[in-house]
């Protein structure tokens, strides 16, 4: 089960990004299925991403940015 350590400053800005890919993958009438299918990813980590439990590196962010069809940018806003 992914936590947070005790001295992590940042798991609102996990969740705040975490409901914007959510967001995002939803305006564009796309599936987790499809999200994971296409990256290809865990299908518990990619729900962990969107809960905002998990602790993404910039290269999954750029994988999920680019199948969503959104910028990088709009998800960590």
């Amino acid at each position: 089960m992914l936590s947070d350590p005790p001295d992590d400053p940042w798991p609102q800005e996990r969740l705040r990004i975490g409901n914007r890919i959510r967001d995002a993958r939803i305006r564009h009438n796309l599936t987790q299925e499809a999200v994971i299918l296409a990256i290809p990813m865990n299908r518990s980590y990619y729900q962990a991403i969107e809960a905002g439990r998990a602790n993404p590196t910039l290269n999954t962010l750029l994988d999920i940015a680019a199948v969503i069809g959104v910028p990088l940018a709009d998800l960590v806003r």
